[in-house]
């Protein structure tokens, strides 16, 4: 287990006396007590250390968002004695063991650890309000949180935030950059002795709340919030395949996101095998023939939901060195777990089901600390930061995640089998339903199927603006996963631009319509869907 996990309990910080350099060799002794100030709480145990710094370090983050910031300083945290007479410390060895693997937690340095001396106990370790389960070896969430729905109500704040405060809701650091005392403070935090987000692009302790939330939720070590979904995918792409590498993806997914593979990686002499979502084969083939750096594909896709064994391919990647990123917007991290199946990350466009509201635009991926950093790197340099306003509005939606996914699942479940049965439709695609050519594979990685139900009416494309244009209660827009029903017609709302054959080419038929289920009451949904095919 690496130390940059052991201590779960959330380390708290809180102002000190003022800062005196550590340079100077006289002063030693000040500095230890006036920077770092540990402090014994007996309900804890031997990780249980509060380390109280100095004003300008009231903006502080929590232990695992020091972690994610490590691989750019940000996130290092002095690494000193506590007195300069060895052997004075008021710590038990065990203690101050605890204490170092903190501070070496924080600055990026890990080493094997089990047992007694990783202060784990049966899969748990002490926490602030209690015990902390452990997933594996690198994440834990609050064992007493056993739903996820719990979880993405608590996690990241009941057990302790990086931002001081006693409001039950996290506040919005809305700020720039952060503040240097004195130039002293500045060369601490740049030479690795002090932390700080420093600049507004490295984070944000309101971001920081909602990056922690998705981690727990997806068991995940890191999480990355970015501006957008898009921005979220073109990024990780990227990160991590070189330039002259070669990616695989699926016929049948978000439409800008092909445009980016077939268009901008060529550029960078990185080329793409695109294989059918359930065709192993070819996918076993790439990875022969090619020296294939990411496997990438969304799971269900967009427009027609379908589904690829995460499990199959993950292995199959895996077994000629290739990264899985499954994204998992269209299922969400309560329907579907794309780590736990094997995929090395998961990716969402936070601006779906995990926003909820039709009200913010977000992107996220979640993996492993190796991963995610390299992604994070990257994105430091590029931008595309996500706004703190947002990520409160991300934090806000996500306490109601359970409660939406659940009754739009019902819902477009129910819808489908009403779909299904109608004469005036022509075909239901769903992964919820017996026909739906994935549904052994849903069935199996999927405890419920989402909210959108794609489907086509029997009828041309006037047809199927008359069954549109006759709805009453789903707004007429791109997007989904919101608590709005929205409907589109992807032949206009995402391939206008192509002629019909050229649309036949990705499957788009005039008369298919993709509609998102919101948290209107069912009854309410199927009579104006039912009025509105009445209507042709």
């Amino acid at each position: 287990m690496a130390l940059s996990t052991i201590v779960s309990s959330r380390v708290s910080f809180h102002c000190g006396g003022s800062h005196t350099s550590s340079s100077s060799s006289t002063n030693n002794n000040n500095t230890a007590n006036n920077i770092l100030r540990p402090t014994k709480l007996s309900s804890f145990g031997m990780s249980s250390l509060i380390l109280r710094f100095p004003p300008n370090f009231v903006r502080q983050l929590s232990n695992k968002a020091r972690r994610n910031c490590s691989n750019i300083g940000v996130a290092q945290i002095v690494a000193a004695s506590w007195s300069d007479k060895q052997g004075q410390s008021s710590f038990s060895a065990a203690e101050s063991k605890a204490l170092n693997a903190s501070a070496s937690a924080a600055a990026g340095i890990t080493a094997p650890q089990t047992g007694e001396d990783a202060g784990c106990e049966n899969g748990t370790v002490n926490g602030i309000n209690g015990s902390v389960q452990k997933i594996d070896d690198n994440v834990y969430r609050p064992a007493f949180l056993k739903d996820d729905g719990s979880i993405a109500i608590h996690a990241g704040e009941r057990l302790g935030r990086g931002i001081v405060t006693d409001a039950i809701t996290t506040p919005v650091v809305n700020t720039s950059a952060y503040f240097f005392k004195k130039t002293a403070d500045l060369l601490d935090f740049k030479e690795k002795r002090a932390i700080s987000f420093e600049y507004g692009r490295y984070g944000n302790p309101t971001t920081v709340v909602a990056e922690e939330k998705i981690s727990a939720l997806e068991g995940a070590e890191s999480t990355l919030l970015l501006a957008s979904g898009m921005c979220a995918s073109i990024v990780m792409m990227l990160a991590l395949v070189p330039e002259g590498g070669h990616i695989i993806t699926t016929t049948d997914c978000y439409r800008k996101t092909r445009i980016f593979i077939e268009t901008v990686l060529p550029k960078m002499g990185i080329t793409a095998t695109v294989i059918d979502p359930a065709d192993y084969a070819g996918l076993e083939a790439a990875l022969i023939n090619h020296k294939v750096s990411l496997f990438f594909t969304e799971s269900p896709t967009n427009p027609f939901l379908r589904c690829v064994d995460i499990e199959l391919v993950s292995k199959l990647c895996h077994a000629h060195g290739a990264v899985v990123c499954i994204d998992g917007t269209f299922a969400t991290p309560l329907n579907q777990k794309a780590l736990a199946l094997g995929s090395d990350i998961v990716l969402h466009s936070a601006t779906k089901y995990i926003g909820g509201h039709n009200d913010v635009l977000a992107g996220c991926v979640s993996g492993s600390m190796e991963i995610v950093s390299q992604i994070r790197n990257l994105h430091h340099v590029l931008g595309g930061a996500l706004n703190p306003n947002a990520a409160y509005l991300i934090i806000r939606g996500m306490k109601t995640l359970k409660l939406r996914v659940q009754q739009q699942n019902s819902t477009a479940q129910r819808m489908a089998e009403v779909l299904e049965a109608h004469p005036k439709v022509k075909h239901v695609y769903y992964p919820g339903l017996k026909s739906h050519p994935e549904h052994h594979i849903a069935k199996k990685q999927m405890i419920g199927y989402g909210g959108v139900v794609s489907f086509e009416v029997n009828g041309d494309l006037e047809t199927t603006i008359k069954f549109v244009d006759s709805l009453k209660i789903p707004y007429i827009a791109p997007s989904f996963g919101g608590v709005e029903s929205i409907v589109d017609q992807p032949a206009i709302m995402s391939y206008w631009d192509l002629n019909q054959s050229e649309r036949a080419k990705y499957g788009i038929m005039d008369n298919l319509v993709r509609f998102s289920f919101g948290v209107e009451d069912f009854e309410d949904l199927k009579a104006d869907v039912l009025q509105a095919l009445e209507a042709i």
